[in-house]
């Protein structure tokens, strides 16, 4: 099951090759990819449109979508896991409106100027989000959810309020604040593809340790695990996945929510197997949501954040009525 979820993956690749304002045939893709043939309109491999198109434009934004995917759903994942919470999300607790915000605060301040400096204002606005909403509403499932929708809820009206009183950054960070994969496509990606790369690495490092907290406390200190060391580094791993994803690409929510309920069925009880079935599903997830972006509307594309939003609130609205409890 899990190859065939790399072979869907694959198709959602070559989807988001294909689909777009100029519809391009899997053999143009090829040509373009191989340098085998001439683009469209009879071009030589290396100057055809079709080769400018997918190295230039949508190739770039199918590893950005495959980075950005597999970071949010893992970070879903490990905050679903560490809190015992299948409502937990980094969206919905209000961790990406923070490491959004902290970018903006950043954009206002003059801070926000490269890429490293975008990656440590989102790293830090992450884990302060994280750390705050926490503290507030870790005593119950539900409470933790409606304390993370309010701060993001907070945050992005203040986020709305600077950009409205400073128009310079409105007009900088106004379509980033949407979350989208589309105009990143001639940013350079390396930075953040590294550190998402190295972060799923590490993640799947941490996945048997995981495991075994998942048994209980005393269970995994029996076992020879460090109960505080490992939640240290889901919470540090967590803040650089969402950190990057959305230092790159705008906030995006409800994709960490999804992807792990999708993967628990084909995954068991297994953190590693859930894991793995996680990196795969989050990058076919947001690609298909992005195709599906760029063929809503007959003269433009909706940012991708709205699609995932359209189709991840029913998702949390059966999981809350699936637990069947109400707020304390």
């Amino acid at each position: 099951m899990l190859a065939a979820c790399v072979v869907l993956l694959l198709g959602a690749a070559v989807a988001s090759l294909c689909v777009g304002a100029q519809a391009i045939a899997p053999a143009e893709i090829w040509q373009a990819l191989t340098g085998s043939g001439g683009g469209a309109g009879g071009a030589s491999g290396g100057g055809g449109e079709a080769y400018l198109i997918v190295h230039d434009v949508r190739g770039p934004r199918t590893l950005l979508g495959i980075c950005v995917g597999a970071a949010l759903a893992t970070a879903g994942m490990l905050v679903q896991t560490l809190t015992r919470n299948p409502l937990a999300e980094p969206g919905i607790l209000g961790v990406t409106a923070g490491a959004g915000f902290a970018i903006n605060i950043g954009g206002v301040l003059g801070l926000a100027g490269g890429q490293v400096a975008q990656l440590m204002l989102a790293s830090l606005g992450a884990v302060l989000a994280a750390v705050l909403v926490y503290a507030v509403g870790s005593d119950a499932p539900l409470r933790l959810v409606l304390t993370g929708v309010a701060l993001s809820s907070v945050l992005a009206g203040i986020s709305l309020g600077l950009r409205l009183m400073l128009p310079d950054v409105f007009d900088r960070y106004r379509f980033w604040s949407m979350g989208s994969l589309a105009g990143h496509e001639q940013v350079p990606l390396l930075l953040p593809a590294v550190t998402i790369v190295v972060a799923l690495v590490c993640a799947a490092l941490i996945a048997r340790p995981l495991n075994a907290l998942m048994l209980g406390d005393d269970v995994a200190q029996s076992l020879g695990g460090h109960v505080l060391r490992t939640r240290v580094i889901v919470l540090v791993l967590v803040t650089v996945l969402c950190g990057a994803a959305t230092a790159v690409a705008g906030p995006i929510a409800f994709l960490g929510l999804m992807v792990p309920h999708l993967a628990r069925r084909p995954a068991g009880a297994s953190i590693p197997w859930l894991m793995a079935y996680t990196m795969v599903l989050g990058p076919v997830l947001l690609l298909a949501s992005d195709v599906g972006a760029r063929v809503l509307l007959p003269t433009g594309e909706v940012p991708v954040a709205v699609v995932t939003a359209f189709v991840g609130a029913p998702v949390l609205i059966w999981a809350v009525r699936r637990r069947g409890r109400v707020p304390a």
